[in-house]
């Protein structure tokens, strides 16, 4: 088999631990574990909806853009086979350029954008104004 086919079957190892991935997150019961499984591919469609927002500055799209770029690199700081902190760096890495353009862009571009569930925006972005901080039954006054 030449180099060609062994790539092609690695590529096909990958994508179906992918798959697999995918298939066992989805199962998961409601709880942390399913907010963790689902918060990074959230972030990732997030990021690339952002991109594309002409509401989003410049310095926001970069922001965007070298984030999107750390997490599909191959490269880590922290390898991604290690269990739990494997994917640490990638969601460092999107939570800060996540906070970056949340300064600069309307908070309604980026819950549009967000397709996970808004109550996990919040907590990443803070409450706004005009509803309740997690834990609390009514607005500060």
């Amino acid at each position: 088999m030449s180099w060609v086919g062994w790539l092609m079957v690695a590529a096909g190892v990958v994508v179906a631990s992918w798959l697999v991935l995918i298939v066992l997150a989805a199962r998961l019961p409601p709880g942390l574990a399913k907010d963790l499984a689902g918060f990074l591919p959230a972030c990732a469609t997030t990021l690339r909806r952002l991109r594309k927002d002409p509401r989003v500055p410049t310095r926001a799209k970069v922001a965007v853009a070298i984030a999107a770029v750390w997490v599909i690199s191959p490269i880590d700081l922290i390898p991604e086979f290690l269990p739990i902190i494997g994917p640490l760096d990638d969601v460092i890495v999107v939570v800060l350029a996540l906070r970056y353009a949340a300064r600069r862009v309307p908070r309604e571009a980026i819950e549009e954008a967000w397709p996970g569930e808004r109550r996990l925006l919040n907590r990443l972005l803070g409450s706004t104004p005009d509803e309740p901080a997690p834990g609390l039954t009514s607005p500060p006054r």
